[in-house]
């Protein structure tokens, strides 16, 4: 028999697994650098005008930068947002993180239901011995349903 083909899946020897991630272009570090230069440069500018009498220009420029900074850091709370889901043997294993907090769920493969959660392109709730976890946000929503049949396939063939 051979291995069923997975698009959002790789499997690795025994083991099934799916990494779902936030598409983000720019990593938090690198937001971090960019937004150092944006101090530096904005800093410059309102030293330059304070220099020359105007001195508003670089409180506006501090606020502008403080509410800047406010900003990128909600981005980079979220940035390593994601959901990893592997079948390990007997196991389902789920791993979600949230800025920066884990979840972790652990299901006997045998027990687990695999549904939609209210219709076709609502979230993946996986259910089981009186736990559910709600996996797919990272996907878009008409692709969520492939994901559904993708783990029901490999929870009866593994």
């Amino acid at each position: 028999m051979s291995n069923p083909v997975y698009q959002f899946a790789q499997v690795s020897g025994p083991s099934i697994d799916w990494r779902l991630r936030r598409n983000c272009s720019v990593t938090p570090s690198q937001l971090g650098w960019f937004y150092g230069s944006l101090c530096a440069v904005s800093l410059a500018i309102g030293l330059f005008f304070w220099f020359q009498g105007a001195t508003l220009v670089l409180t506006f420029a501090g606020l502008e930068l403080i509410l800047v900074g406010w900003a990128f850091l909600a981005y980079a709370r979220h940035a390593t947002d994601g959901e990893w889901i592997s079948l390990q043997g007997p196991h389902l294993v789920v791993e979600l993180e949230t800025a920066g907090r884990r979840e972790r769920a652990e299901f006997a493969r045998q027990w687990v239901r695999v549904e939609p959660e209210s219709g076709d392109h609502s979230l993946i709730e996986l259910s089981g011995q009186g736990r559910s976890v709600q996996v797919g946000r990272f996907i878009r929503p008409e692709l969520r349903q492939l994901l559904a049949r993708e783990i029901r396939r490999a929870l009866r063939t593994a």
